[in-house]
């Protein structure tokens, strides 16, 4: 191959090259533009992920406040004697058996 030639092919593979990077800025730009759109939608899911959060812990404290309430001695004893007409035993009232392993 002559000079000439070897000059046209190097300018050429020269062009090529310009050309491709030309082309790979909009590419580089479009894949930066589709993560900025997926950083924005994971950052609106755990921001409406963590407010969903805050509110199950408030429903949660609620409940266990709940319970705290509806199992207190008090109240159990409250509904016994005024809803099921239950009354405190006294002690002479306890009748005690005693079972011996002898077979009659």
């Amino acid at each position: 191959m002559n000079r000439m030639t070897k000059l046209k092919i190097k300018d050429f593979f020269k062009v090529i090259g310009l050309c491709l990077f030309a082309a790979s800025i909009p590419a580089l730009l479009a894949l930066y533009a589709v993560q900025a759109k997926k950083y924005t939608d994971l950052t609106k899911e755990v921001a409406e992920l963590e407010v969903k959060q805050e509110k199950l812990i408030e429903e949660n404290k609620k409940l266990v406040s709940d319970i705290s309430q509806l199992s207190s001695a008090e109240r159990i004893e409250r509904i016994a004697v005024e809803e099921l007409g239950m009354h405190k035993t006294e002690a002479e009232d306890i009748i005690r058996v005693e079972m011996t392993g002898e077979k009659k």
